[in-house]
């Protein structure tokens, strides 16, 4: 039996299994484009090591699409067929692993717990504990599963950051970009340490501290996967928005939010959607790129990985025009808030589905409908999971539309959005 670099055994005699672990732990915990091929190298290593099956399965899990759910399964297999021979950590990781895949977070957060609790050196499960915290709207305990691995762990830069992030969303901001700033002084290819930092300045309104904090970075990030790459730079269009420069953020969705890996990771489609959405909303015309972005998104109709991802892709769908793709995805929304996880069934039933009809409504133009519907899910939309500053974004069509039912209940107000009316909301 050998150690992996964070000191913790597993299950292998493969030098070369624990080396590509090693690899897999520093490429989950920076974000990184080759987490895939060194599964792979550890697997052809030793076909038999539970940890880097579960890694695996972990992986395909985290991609939140239909296809990587499907390669995930014979991982988790291959893992779960060895639960008798390996420890008491990597049965604890496999079981948490499973529940995942199953549906039941809260279960999987459970075991995520006990592991820190137990091995409070394996910041793999610290960082899928906090992932799953993140789409709860559960930042004390983000913050918490972190935080309390930090007296052992001070020597790790990446903690440092993952400790940062949980500080902002607990609204704790200058201590969430002192350790920000310090996990990035340690190491300067940390981008989630960047991207903790982004927030609180963007919540502090320090705009081109922003830019020159992020735009300094960016030259790291061309290590990173698509999904935060594209994110960390459209938190950099995020700042050019609030300057009121719309054109540079039409050039940045262009080159690295949209343009960058359109058929892959639905956070970048999340992204670039949100990203589009805000341009309009300050009466900004994106031309065709809605009927673009809107055509990759037949892969998404019957997912429904989180509610937050399918608000903003039914969204899209309207905008795209796409009335048969919406009407489908509607449907089926309607029909897994009914058959989800009972722990998750009221964050879906009772926000995410009245939050889609208003997102609906919003666009196609029915200001009044989208007033009534957003409203009262307004107070509840952690539930639906996303940061602060994804989740402004129904705070603001809740706004637009307030207003501009005000204006249309007072004076004519002429429609210049044409598009076919939902059949089945």
């Amino acid at each position: 039996m050998l150690k992996d670099a964070q000191g913790l055994e597993v299950t292998t005699e493969s030098s070369a299994a624990i080396a590509a672990i090693n690899s897999f732990i520093d490429q989950a915990l920076s974000y990184g484009k080759d987490a895939e091929a060194v599964i792979l190298e550890g697997i052809a290593a030793d076909p038999n090591c539970a940890m880097i099956h579960a890694y695996a399965a972990a992986y395909f899990l985290s991609q939140e699409n239909t296809q990587a759910w499907q390669q995930a399964k014979p991982h988790l297999q291959a893992a779960q067929q060895q639960l008798v021979k390996i420890t008491t950590r990597e049965q604890l990781y496999v079981q948490a692993i499973a529940a995942w895949a199953e549906g039941a977070i809260d279960r999987a957060i459970a075991i995520h717990e006990a592991i820190t609790q137990n091995f409070p050196r394996d910041l793999i499960s610290v960082q899928q504990g906090q992932y799953h915290y993140f789409y709860l709207g559960d930042q004390e305990r983000l913050l918490n599963i972190a935080q309390k691995v930090l007296p052992v762990n001070e020597e790790n830069h990446y903690l440092y950051g993952m400790v940062a992030f949980g500080l902002e969303q607990c609204h704790r901001l200058d201590e969430a970009e002192a350790m920000g700033r310090i996990a990035t002084s340690i190491n300067r290819y940390d981008p989630w340490a960047h991207h903790a930092v982004a927030h609180v300045m963007e919540t502090q309104g320090r705009v081109d501290e922003g830019i020159t904090w992020m735009e300094s970075l960016a030259d790291t990030w061309e290590n990173c996967n698509s999904m935060l790459y594209t994110h960390n730079w459209w938190h950099i269009a995020l700042y050019y928005l609030k300057q009121g420069n719309q054109e540079k953020v039409l050039v940045l969705y262009d080159t690295h939010v949209w343009g960058r890996a359109q058929k892959y990771s639905p956070k970048d489609q999340v992204g670039a959607i949100a990203l589009l959405l805000r341009l309009e909303l300050q009466g900004f015309d994106v031309g065709d790129r809605w009927q673009n972005l809107s055509a990759y998104l037949l892969p998404r109709l019957h997912e429904h990985a989180l509610p937050f991802q399918d608000l903003h892709y039914i969204y899209a769908l309207a905008r795209g025009g796409r009335s048969d793709w919406l009407n489908q995805m509607w449907l089926s929304m309607q029909q897994h808030s009914l058959s989800v996880n009972p722990f998750l069934r009221r964050n879906w039933s009772e926000v995410a589905i009245p939050c889609a009809r208003g997102m609906v409504a919003h666009a196609q133009d029915d200001w009044s409908e989208a007033v009534t519907q957003l409203k009262p899910v307004l107070p509840r939309l952690s539930q639906i999971g996303g940061s602060h500053a994804q989740r402004v974004l129904f705070e603001q069509i809740y706004r637009d539309a307030w207003l501009r039912a005000q204006k249309q209940s007072q004076i004519y107000f002429p429609v210049t959005r044409k598009r076919e009316k939902l059949v089945a909301i």
